[in-house]
């Protein structure tokens, strides 16, 4: 062989064997930098950045690795889906996930259907979002509100049946989903005897919350129901502390985070009942290692306990991997076909993707805030929750008849 054809051959032959590196795949993950609920857009940040970094240390998605592009919606759902937009059309992201607000959820996961892809709701529980305005490319990670309402309501009927209750209720979709199903499941539907009044949002002033408040202390009821999120909750529980309410009324925020519940403190919160489809210690409590495995990762990584908003974001990255590799592709109707149905256990017990709705079905749980000398006995000062009841995914989800009702009354088919 001639020198110069050796030396062309010895090029060819040293580039085959080169291994070149795979595109990325990316995903979007849309949420609140800014605004009311930032402690839970962050959290959902810090838990997909884990699940990214761990599943390309160990060889990505079918061999390439994953992309993680993030986009700031405010908690404004146009910028929500203005974002989604960007994300598929700019950024080429095959899945898109996120929200804290379920109405930024509900627009988002409309612009992602309108791309032919998938949208994840990470932190939605308005029973809309695969109720009502439901749709084949949305996904729903944690519970609804009727989740919620059922086994909060088991709780509430065993405890405080008979008791006069007061709602104060944030004036968009996920809180009227809220009041209406803990309403319905707790026997307080008579607003006569069992009163409430809204609070605008997205911007409640204190005054606004100060006057729900005052109406609560004079109506002479026994359970205060705050139906508020992120820091609306955060400052009406500070006010409600300050008028003496937290010593004369059982305080119920039907969604506890552990974001939430560490900005207000142990003092404040001490007593205070929530639900919540995960918390950090459950899996301590139950022997669930895959989620001690996650707890611990995500604690050495950040110096702080991880919330069920972290959760369900880190979910939902290994949720899509796992999709994709079993489609065998990311094209969309192949991945919605192996999510459909879907049983698996990860950070706690079984969990399915319930294939007429695409909502998450799990165990609900019930936690109790616990005193503040157990909270700041922990390494991060973060061991708030106790969990007092829990009700199985099963029992608390809507029976399809149940689904299907909703959907006629909003004059939506009984088919994704």
């Amino acid at each position: 062989m001639r020198p110069r054809n050796a030396l062309i051959f010895a090029t060819v032959l040293l580039l085959s064997s080169t291994p070149v590196l795979a595109d990325t795949l990316k995903i979007g993950l849309n949420y609140p930098q800014t605004g009311r609920y930032k402690d839970q857009g962050l959290q959902q940040r810090l838990g997909a950045y884990l699940a990214v970094d761990e599943i390309n240390q160990a060889g990505g998605v079918m061999g390439q690795p994953l992309e993680l592009v993030i986009r700031n919606t405010r908690g404004e759902p146009d910028q929500g889906a203005r974002n989604t937009a960007e994300l598929i059309d700019r950024e080429d992201a095959q899945m898109v996930f996120g929200g804290v607000s379920s109405a930024v959820a509900i627009a988002s996961g409309k612009a992602a259907r309108d791309r032919n892809r998938i949208y994840f709701g990470t932190l939605t529980y308005s029973n809309a979002t695969t109720g009502a305005e439901g749709h084949r490319y949305m996904f729903r990670e944690p519970y609804n509100a009727w989740m919620t309402a059922k086994a909060l309501s088991q709780y509430l009927n065993r405890n405080h049946a008979d008791q006069k209750f007061f709602y104060i209720t944030s004036d968009y979709t996920w809180g009227w989903s809220v009041e209406e199903s803990v309403r319905k499941f707790s026997n307080t539907e008579n607003t006569d005897v069992h009163q409430g009044v809204k609070t605008p949002f997205p911007r409640a002033l204190i005054n606004d919350f100060r006057a729900a408040l005052e109406q609560a202390q004079e109506s002479d009821a026994k359970v205060l129901m705050m139906v508020l999120f992120g820091d609306d909750m955060v400052r009406a529980l500070n006010l409600a502390y300050e008028m003496g309410l937290t010593e004369k009324m059982q305080i119920v925020v039907p969604n506890l985070t552990l974001g939430m519940v560490r900005q207000v403190g142990p003092t404040i919160m001490e007593g205070v009942v929530g639900a919540a489809p995960w918390v950090w210690n459950l899996p301590y409590e139950n022997n669930y290692q895959r989620g001690k495995d996650f707890v611990e990762a995500f604690s050495d990584r950040y110096e702080m306990r991880p919330s069920s908003s972290a959760a369900s974001a880190y979910s939902i990255v290994y949720q899509y991997k796992d999709a994709v590799e079993r489609a065998g592709s990311t094209n969309t109707d192949a991945v919605i076909r192996a999510l459909e149905g879907h049983r698996y256990s990860f950070l706690k017990d079984e969990q399915y993707w319930r294939e007429f709705d695409h909502q998450n079905v799990q165990t609900v749980y019930v936690v109790r805030i616990k005193p503040r000398e157990t909270v700041v006995a922990d390494q991060f000062s973060s061991d708030y929750f106790e969990i007092i009841d829990f009700l199985p995914g099963d029992e608390a989800a809507q029976t399809r008849e149940e689904w299907e009702q909703r959907r006629k009354e909003a004059g939506k088919p009984t088919r994704l």
